[in-house]
């Protein structure tokens, strides 16, 4: 059966519910359907209580559990049964609404979740909204120049080895430091080996709450691992 709804995936950047487009606040607003990624751990969705002000009240909420596992079994298992009730979805003729945090193409669930459904249904009608990536908030936040004349900008995930890492800071330039997690020590024992200490800026959870900016990474080095999450670094070196 071909599929008649459409996928619109909506970045809806870092935390502050303002910093999403308008093009994506317009599709929010008339919204059927809204799928919000979950992981088993999680008790809410983060990206669902960011676009809660411009949603269509009577919208329905579908959480999809998303598997966040490094077994690669388990992550097809997982992505395929996700991507399975999103496209219970479509088939019925309604549009869904994917939200995800930051830009959609940019380290996200909707790049699998697209690419799934494309082998389910090769003809599907996506339209993909960008988002203001945590990088370009953290750095207005900070006023830290991003880049400036002919100076390199590499963004490198914390995850793994620090291998690429340690080649970005070796390379110079900029270097955006993401998904940190638990590796917040290691990376800045390395950042620290780079002379690049007063040169970074912390960043975590842009635009909430409990959003954090620390400017001395010394004062980190005996907070928790769970100080990493939702967490990025600009430094230069």
């Amino acid at each position: 059966m071909k599929v008649c709804g459409r996928l619109c995936g909506i970045g809806i950047g870092p935390g502050d519910s303002e910093l999403i487009t308008l093009k994506g606040v317009k599709l929010l607003g008339c919204a059927k359907h809204l799928v919000v990624p979950k992981s088993r751990l999680s008790s809410n969705s983060l990206a669902f209580e960011i676009v809660k002000p411009h949603l269509n009240p009577s919208a329905k909420v579908h959480e999809v559990i998303f598997p966040m596992t490094s077994q690669a079994e388990a992550q097809r298992a997982g992505w395929a049964k996700a991507a399975s009730e999103v496209f219970a979805i479509l088939s019925s003729g309604e549009d869904v609404c994917f939200p995800t945090l930051g830009d959609p193409f940019l380290y996200s669930t909707y790049i699998y979740l697209v690419r799934v459904l494309r082998e389910m249904e090769p003809d599907l009608s996506v339209i993909t909204i960008p988002g203001v990536n945590s990088f370009s908030a953290a750095s207005a936040k900070a006023e830290f120049s991003l880049g400036e004349g002919g100076q390199t900008v590499t963004i490198v995930p914390a995850t793994g080895s620090l291998s690429e890492l340690r080649g970005a800071l070796a390379k110079g330039g900029t270097t955006v430091i993401m998904k940190i997690g638990g590796r917040l020590s290691s990376v800045i024992e390395l950042l620290e080996e780079f002379g690049a200490m007063e040169a970074s800026v912390f960043f975590s959870h842009l635009g909430m709450e409990n959003e954090m900016v620390e400017t001395d990474l010394n004062r980190l080095k005996d907070r928790g691992q769970e100080t990493g999450y939702l967490s990025i670094i600009l430094t230069k070196t």
